[in-house]
């Protein structure tokens, strides 16, 4: 009435797995006398709830209770250890056999054998309907496990085709990040490259700029030199003949203290005519050295604004080269973490 189930599915249709396996471990194992142990001790840990209990209620308690009491692993493995200790003598099999064929003949021989049929016979229908019952609840199993089994397979099937999907992407991502990455290589060189004609350029002007601008500072010192050398030559001059006209009785009859004409009118007009000329001629040739003196200044401070416009245009360089590596650089950053964020989740 409830051992045929045990023995029939190796108790798998009402105990947990991990109870299963450790029964089908030790029947490969010892054999199949291992069944009938784990069977007797489901009986010798339950004999106080069945003696407590009618027949009806003894099946109820091997439906339910004793299931539900072995869903924890400490008690299944007491119960396997309980199993694994019991030893059954064959002779005191053979006793209880003989007892109870001997117990047997003597209810036959007290019982009338319509009565003894009629018994039989509520005995095997309730068997029977037993057995139905659990045949009912197995194909109920059976059908649910399928279509248990199809609903995940459905749902493997889409989460395949999506992850398909998903992979598909990824990969063109990953092809086009490699695209990019290439283009930004070849525009980081090009760019490099330009920088780097551009710096050269700016290095080449830079250098020439210098000497322009080292030659006009070399003039313009030698002009400086020449005309504090023109004016200390002057006031020597100037000195000399004045100490020789004061030296000079009929000089200094003409000229006084001062350096001043003392003669007649035409004497002073015709000094005055050569004194001017010569202040003239002094100042033309002051005014030209002050004219070369003027552009040359002039052209150093333009060589000066040169340089300037030049090192702001080597600045502006710089600024966009490092811009351009910093955008280059967060670009193939980014297209690196969408990748392998992708291979992540595909991973999954």
């Amino acid at each position: 009435m409830y051992a045929s189930q045990w023995f029939l599915t190796l108790f798998t249709a009402k105990f947990p797995l991990y109870m299963v396996f450790h029964i089908i471990d030790l029947l490969l194992c010892e054999g199949i006398s291992v069944i009938f142990n784990v069977a007797l001790a489901l009986l010798k840990t339950s004999r106080e709830d069945l003696l407590a209990t009618d027949f009806e209620g003894a099946l109820k308690f091997f439906r339910v209770p004793v299931p539900k009491r072995y869903r924890s692993e400490e008690n299944a493995k007491k119960l396997m250890e309980l199993a694994c200790s019991m030893k059954i003598s064959q002779k005191k099999l053979k006793k209880y056999e003989k007892e109870y064929h001997t117990m047997r003949e003597q209810q036959e021989q007290q019982e009338a054998p319509i009565e003894r049929y009629e018994r039989e016979n509520r005995r095997l229908q309730e068997a029977n309907m037993r057995l139905e019952q659990e045949n009912d609840d197995l194909a109920h199993e059976l059908v649910s496990s399928k279509i248990a089994l199809r609903k995940d397979l459905d749902n493997a099937e889409e989460k395949a085709d999506a992850l398909n999907k998903e992979l598909l992407m990824t990969k063109q991502k990953l092809v086009d990040s490699e695209d990019e990455k290439r283009r930004l290589e070849e525009e980081s060189a090009q760019l490099k490259e330009m920088c780097r004609r551009e710096l050269d350029k700016s290095e080449s002007e830079i250098k020439k700029n210098g000497s322009i601008i080292g030659e006009y500072k070399q003039i313009c010192s030698q002009l400086s030199e020449r005309l504090e050398k023109q004016q200390t030559a002057n006031k020597g001059e100037l000195e000399k003949i004045r100490l020789k006209v004061e030296g000079c009785e009929k000089c200094s009859i003409l000229f006084n203290k001062e350096g001043r004409l003392k003669a007649a009118r035409k004497m002073k007009e015709g000094s005055e005519e050569e004194t001017d000329e010569e202040k003239e001629a002094l100042k033309n040739q002051l005014r030209e050295m002050e004219l070369e003196l003027a552009q040359t200044k002039l052209q150093l401070v333009e060589a000066e604004c040169k340089i300037q416009d030049l090192e702001h245009t080597l600045g502006l360089a710089l600024n966009e080269v490092q811009a351009a590596k910093k955008t280059w650089f967060n670009r193939t950053l980014t297209s690196i973490k969408t990748a392998t964020g992708a291979q992540g989740k595909e991973t999954t």
